[in-house]
């Protein structure tokens, strides 16, 4: 079986056509049923293209489409049809296919529904290679961008597999593959800010999109797609009986280390495939499998891969039109011309990894992510001291490097009104910056820390968990429809688009106690839904204008005020406050479920008013500097593994490190590489990634 889920449930769907009651008129039955089923995709991805043929700019019926295929109508009419249309169309076709089955034989060889080339950091590591290319200037034909995509893609791949275990059939892979992705996008937007001429229109073509300039990419991918396509067939039997468990698959003479390389390396080059024709179209991988998955519990026809294959891709292929032909529904012929296909898919991705992720059954409960241990008062002021002398040095080297160098006078001077015109002028646009990477990281670590305690989770912080983007989401939205927008305006509705996306992520995980793997599952899918609605909204509003988005999204302090800094230093105040004041609370919370409840604490109101503040902290850290991830992860943990996990120690620790990360991150960012400049979210996700890699090793064991 092609996308089971695990061992067991192929042997129940297997052994509930193979019993005493599955006689041949029972098997006619099912394969007769299958066979209707097919019938009946094929038949809609075929309406889907026919309608997808009559969109566009111009208008063109389903009959003007016939006269043109059959070369009945005049060439001029017929152009729009064969030269644009068809192109897209035929290219929609090919990218759901292979995506639908290389998601499908990767669920299979994993045993894990949620397997994808998304997941799987695939598509982003084919994404950066290409970038990568991109910003060396090479003008390379479609078929070596192919070959760059498919090393990157498998490179990815390979990383994410060794980290997490292939086989082992738990969401750890899919979290290793999305940390990865961060970390890959990451980069891919830093080459995307410093070589914009050589990336021109790479942003765009991120999103996904199936438009094209005649035959020539889907002619030049074909025979790639088919081969492997060709060679996942001819390995059906054997990712049969790795389904089964690789004890039986071994039993069988099955190989099943080379089975699962080989199927992941044609799994890599469908994907490349795919990505070098029309970008990145994210989670067709995902869904496809996963909606032919219920067919094989009904008809065994589809209960083997030789079978679930072509329906994968069927229904992949069905998918991508479909997302086409609603886009053009909804936002209409001449917008949607701009507006990548792929952005529909993610968003239909991002909703399908929620509810699958508050299905699964998830074994991994909170717990308490570090043994308990106290070091002595002494290492604890040690500690404080170490960090305010390296946050000192930090601010001073801040404040005085940069595009032009200033001294420890000019500083002084600034502050008491006497400097000249140059230097006040540098430190007037200086300073806000280095006070908002300060407040941002501090809240940001303390965010993470409120919510690691509340929910006892070590892999939550709010850019894994969703929040940060919905506080982006709220911001690009005001942005992009109120120009004039203030610094309290803004703050205010990133505060609005956190809180919705912290109840959508805390509501729904919420159920069994803040289960860890559902937890950030379902965050992680909110996230991916605001990051494609952010796309479609940077793409929809000022599609010339992407790299100052970009620069923002990259958790930028470029052009910040002292207003602007002024609603995260509130919150910080009011954060600290209330962490310091109700720590004895924070720390019962951290241990277990029990222990609150004997000693008479309320746990929902206080759960709910921690989680409240950490959304504030976030929201204003992202109206401040941006969205900046990793911080709230990092810090915590460096935090308890410094003082212990008392959090009267732990919390200003936190703050401390929170702040001296971005502080550094952003100093680098503009002087590494000066005059250009990196944004502090870029540079945090260089060092967050790795550590959230090692977490999941660190579990693991």
């Amino acid at each position: 079986m092609a996308v089971t889920a695990s061992a067991s449930e192929t042997a129940a769907t297997t052994g509930a056509a193979t019993g005493p009651a599955a006689g041949p008129k029972a098997v006619l039955a099912t394969r007769s049923g299958a066979a209707a089923v097919t019938a009946g995709i094929v038949l809609l991805v075929a309406v889907l293209a026919v309608v997808d043929l009559t969109q566009g700019t111009a208008a063109v019926g389903p009959s003007e489409v016939f006269r043109a295929l059959t070369g009945r109508t005049d060439p001029d009419d017929a152009s729009v049809i064969v030269a644009s249309r068809l192109p897209r169309t035929a290219a929609g076709l090919l990218v759901g296919a292979v995506l639908g089955t290389a998601g499908a034989v990767l669920q299979a060889v994993s045993r894990n529904v949620l397997a994808s080339p998304d997941t799987l950091a695939v598509n982003a590591g084919a994404y950066l290679a290409l970038g990568v290319a991109g910003a060396t200037g090479a003008s390379l034909p479609m078929l070596a961008s192919s070959g760059v995509a498919f090393a990157g893609g498998l490179a990815a791949a390979a990383v994410v597999l060794g980290l997490s275990g292939l086989g082992t059939g738990t969401v750890r892979l899919v979290l290793a593959g999305t940390a990865l992705t961060l970390g890959l996008h990451s980069m891919t937007q830093a080459l995307i800010l410093l070589f914009p001429e050589q990336t021109e229109g790479l942003y765009q073509w991120n999103q996904g999109s199936i438009s094209q300039n005649g035959f020539d990419g889907v002619l030049q991918m074909l025979p790639i797609a088919a081969a492997g396509l060709a060679g996942l067939l001819l390995t059906a039997r054997r990712v049969d009986a790795l389904a089964l468990g690789d004890d039986a698959a071994r039993g069988l003479g099955v190989p099943v280390r080379a089975t699962r390389v080989t199927v992941v390396v044609l799994a890599a080059l469908l994907s490349a495939a795919a990505v070098t024709l029309a970008g990145p179209v994210g989670f067709v991988g995902l869904c496809a499998p996963a909606l032919v998955r219920p067919l094989a519990r009904r008809f065994r026809g589809f209960a083997r891969s030789r079978t679930a294959m072509p329906a994968a891709a069927l229904t992949g292929a069905a998918l991508v039109l479909g997302s086409d032909v609603l886009l053009r529904t909804l936002v209409g012929g001449d917008r949607a011309v701009a507006v990548p296909t792929g952005v529909v898919t993610s968003l239909v991705g991002a909703v399908f990894l929620v509810v699958m992720a508050v299905r699964l059954r998830d074994t991994a409960g909170a717990g308490a992510p570090d043994r308990l241990r106290v070091p002595s008062r002494a290492v604890f002021l040690a500690t404080v001291a170490v960090l305010v002398a390296v946050l000192a040095g930090l601010v001073i080297a801040a404040v005085l490097v940069g595009d032009s160098k200033l001294l420890l006078g000019d500083v002084v001077n600034w502050a008491g009104g006497r400097a000249g015109r140059t230097v006040s002028f540098v430190l007037d646009t200086r300073v806000p910056r280095v006070l908002a990477a300060l407040g941002a990281g501090a809240a940001l670590a303390l965010a993470g820390t409120l919510v690691q305690a509340v929910t006892r989770n070590p892999l939550a912080e709010p850019n894994v968990l969703g929040v940060t983007g919905g506080g982006a989401l709220g911001a690009v939205i005001l942005v992009t429809t109120v120009p004039a927008a203030g610094t309290w305006g803004v703050a205010g509705a990133a505060f609005a688009g956190s809180a919705v996306t912290a109840v959508l992520v805390f509501g729904l995980a919420a159920r069994g106690g803040f289960r860890q793997n559902r937890l950030v599952l379902v965050g992680i899918g909110v996230a991916s839904g605001t990051a494609a609605l952010i796309s479609l909204l940077i793409v929809l509003t000022d599609p010339f204008n992407a790299n100052k988005a970009l620069t923002w999204l990259s958790g930028s302090t470029y052009g910040r005020t002292m207003p602007d800094v002024l609603p995260v230093a509130l919150a910080l105040l009011a954060g600290l406050g209330v962490a310091v004041a109700r720590r004895t609370e924070l720390d019962l919370l951290s241990l277990d479920e029990d222990t609150p409840r004997l000693l008479g604490l309320r746990l929902a109101p206080g759960r709910l008013g921690f989680l409240v503040l950490s959304v504030v902290l976030s929201s204003t850290a992202v109206a401040c500097a941006g969205t900046i991830g990793f911080v709230g992860l990092v810090a915590p943990h460096a935090a308890r593994a410094l003082v212990g996990r008392r959090h009267v120690r732990v919390v200003p620790v936190a703050v401390l490190l929170g702040a001296a990360l971005v502080c550094a991150a952003d100093l680098l960012g503009r002087t590494v590489i000066a005059p250009a400049q990196l944004g502090a979210g870029l540079m945090t996700a260089v060092v967050g990634t790795p550590y959230f890699l090692y977490l999941l090793v660190r579990s693991r064991r």
